[in-house]
């Protein structure tokens, strides 16, 4: 059972048909074309191009691409945007349009001035699009393997599992070190490489912040990351 999966894209639209690439080279070599794509949300902020990536991903889906696409905590802090709210997770001080959030630069990429109003920003962004991040999932399973933006709480069964934590957690999710019912692979906490737990592994790395997006082919429980030289095992202890 093979997925593959792209980490945190944050509006680098570049980074993100370089990813979509080397899926596609590995796809050519193992002949599948089938194997779904998740893309482990955080789409917008920080980068150049958010609203590039989100029509990308729309029409891709849209023209029969086998893309799965999550939702982020960013994802949700822009749809709270839209509708002239403030994500209720967001720590204390901050807002969408703070530097530190990068949520400047996605409107910006819509051509709009972040001071107008919530009703003509929202007025301003597809329709296609606001519905699109409306309408993301938090997560997808795959036979042995969970695909979350943020991570879940350790010990809460799944249908149990709020959103907050799927886009926001990190403790005790990352603290954890027991077996989780499935290897989970996520996002949303930076590392400098991918990082394999044993029960987790981390792929978002730092495209946000001028790093590399990461993508990664998933056979069973087996990881492998996608070069442009192809395949690179991730095996536990991987940091």
């Amino acid at each position: 059972m093979r997925s593959y999966a792209i980490g945190d894209i944050h509006g680098q639209l570049d980074k993100l048909h370089a990813a979509h690439a080397r899926i596609m080279a590995d796809r050519a070599r193992t002949g599948d074309a089938e194997a779904p794509v998740i893309h482990l949300g955080d789409l917008v902020d920080r980068g150049p191009d958010s609203c590039g990536v989100i029509d990308h991903l729309v029409k891709g889906q849209l023209s029969g691409q086998p893309w799965i696409v999550l939702k982020g905590n960013h994802d949700r802090m822009f749809g709270y945007h839209l509708d002239g709210r403030r994500d209720p997770a967001l720590r204390a001080g901050l807002t969408y349009l703070d530097p530190r959030i990068g949520g400047r630069r996605t409107l910006q990429s819509y051509g709009l001035d972040p001071e107008l109003p919530a009703p003509r920003i929202a007025a301003a962004v597809p329709q296609a699009h606001r519905d699109f991040i409306a309408s993301l999932p938090l997560y997808h399973r795959m036979g042995e393997v969970l695909y979350v933006h943020a991570g879940i709480r350790p010990g809460v069964a799944l249908d149990d599992q709020t959103e907050d934590d799927l886009v926001w957690i990190r403790a005790p999710f990352l603290d954890f070190t027991g077996a989780h019912p499935w290897l989970v692979i996520h996002g949303h906490t930076t590392c400098k490489t991918p990082e394999h737990h044993g029960n987790r592994i981390d792929i978002d790395t730092g495209a946000g912040y001028d790093g590399p997006l990461t993508a990664i082919v998933v056979e069973g429980r087996e990881v492998f990351v996608l070069t442009d030289e192809g395949r690179v095992p991730l095996r536990p202890g991987a940091a």
